[in-house]
């Protein structure tokens, strides 16, 4: 097979945990309208059945770093595929379960344990096999995964949901959406056997041929006898230093900026427009509740629009520049919101800011967070370090998915001052302090191979 098909492929194959990523995710946002009165919620259970997978996403991050380690990348993702399915299942509450609220979120948090898994391994395997010089846009295929698992659930939902009335979808609707996902996660199961391990953890656990092989296959001869020695002289070195010190200064600084990058993804308020974007839709910007679901698809486009723009131009203009760009995109569409609800003249200027901010989003710290996680860390601390990383993510995606709709629903963001525009002011408080961060604290990894990149927090 030409090499350049077989790395697509096998790349393809990884990045369907972003897919599954984003459908498990962004499913709830379809079901829970319907859910939320299924079961008759108030905004703090609301929040919590949309959050509680997002404590799953917490301590699957966590193990993720121990399991990729101990089993390798590639079992870690097919438990994260056997978690995805699972949790499918169960969400829709087949007849013979026991309806409650508190048995779907079990099986929420069974998926958000397939996510966590799945978000820390995905975007790793992929950095691991991909040549330096594609390694940026090869790992944005795992956020395109994202928002491609996005847009089809936005569509799948929207569909059952246009083919049923009102009281169907809150009778039994929204359980096949939940459903729907068990298609992509079994082809994620079957399609996971056929990938080889990570040349660098075989390497690693001191299985150098089978290694050697997976190069080859992926590199040619010439290049992977040097990818090789890169990686050996990597290991080599990280031996004689024996037993690393994770409280050493230098460690320690690369843990902590990759995890408040890592953390800050999450505060620009991205799952907040997504998970509750029918809320958003609804009550904010005024749509009726037959165009909620329609206007979901819209969105859903611009985002994948836009992550294809990020894909090409990673690798071409640098990471930061990306953040940089996307940052006063995202503060644009926030102020276009946030200043319209606020004068309380919603309207084409209040869905445009969302749409900027959806945009800018996708250009910027949507793909480019997980590149710069994924190739940031040296090899030796790699597994550990976005565990953390990735667990502090989805910790974060937790409070903001929990605290949204409070904030959202108080008194205060409701008085004639605010008038509903509060949260989206937070947002761009924290998207200046993004800027600020990737100024001074985040080093530009274009073109740099992963054992060159080690070189950088040495000095």
């Amino acid at each position: 097979m030409n090499r350049k098909l077989y790395l697509i492929l096998i790349t393809s194959v990884s990045a369907l945990g972003g897919l599954l990523f984003g459908f498990d995710t962004g499913v709830i946002n379809g079901a829970q309208y319907f859910l939320s009165q299924y079961f008759d919620l108030d905004s703090t259970m609301k929040g919590w059945v949309v959050a509680s997978a997002l404590l799953g996403c917490l301590f699957g991050a966590l193990a993720a770093g121990y399991i990729s380690a101990k089993i390798g990348r590639k079992y870690a993702l097919i438990i994260s595929a056997v978690l995805f399915t699972l949790s499918a299942w169960g969400s829709g509450l087949p007849a013979f379960l026991p309806e409650s609220v508190s048995l779907l979120v079990f099986f929420r948090i069974l998926g958000g344990l397939g996510i966590g898994i799945a978000s820390m391994c995905a975007p790793m395997y992929i950095a691991e096999i991909a040549p330096s010089k594609k390694r940026g846009i090869l790992v944005t295929f795992y956020q395109l995964a994202i928002v491609v698992g996005f847009f089809i659930v936005f569509l799948v939902t929207y569909l059952i949901g246009k083919n049923l009335s009102v009281a169907e979808n809150i009778e039994f609707g929204w359980r096949r959406m939940f459903w729907s996902e068990l298609i992509p996660s079994t082809m994620f199961l079957i399609l996971l056997f056929f990938v080889p391990k990570s040349p660098r953890w075989l390497y690693l656990n001191e299985k150098p041929e089978e290694a050697e092989k997976t190069l080859v296959k992926i590199h040619g001869e010439k290049l992977a006898e040097l990818e090789s020695k890169q990686i050996n002289d990597s290991i080599k070195e990280n031996k004689k230093k024996k037993n690393v010190n994770f409280f050493s200064k230098t460690i320690l600084s690369i843990i902590i900026i990759g995890t408040v990058l890592s953390m800050l993804q999450q505060f620009t308020g991205i799952n907040a427009v997504l998970y509750y974007g029918a809320d958003i839709f609804e009550k904010a910007l005024g749509f009726g509740k037959d165009d909620v679901l329609q206007q979901q698809i819209l969105l859903a486009t611009v985002n994948l629009v836009f992550t294809f723009i990020a894909m090409f131009s990673v690798d071409k203009f640098g990471r930061k520049p990306l953040i940089y760009i996307g940052s006063v995109g995202m503060i644009t569409g926030f102020l276009l919101l946030g200043v319209s609800l606020q004068q309380e003249s919603v309207g084409i200027i209040s869905l445009i800011g969302v749409l900027l901010f959806i945009a800018s989003f996708a250009m910027s710290m949507g793909p480019v967070v997980w590149v710069l996680l994924s190739e940031m860390f040296p090899n030796r601390i790699r597994s550990t370090a976005m565990s953390i990383a990735v667990a502090a993510q989805w910790a974060t995606n937790y409070l903001v998915s929990q605290f949204f709709p409070v904030i959202s629903e108080s008194e205060t963001n409701m008085n004639s001052f605010w008038n509903g525009s509060l949260p989206y002011f937070i947002f761009i408080g924290f998207i200046i302090f993004i800027i600020i961060f990737t100024y001074k604290f985040i080093p530009e990894t274009k073109n740099k191979s992963l054992e060159e990149l080690e070189d950088i927090w040495e000095k």
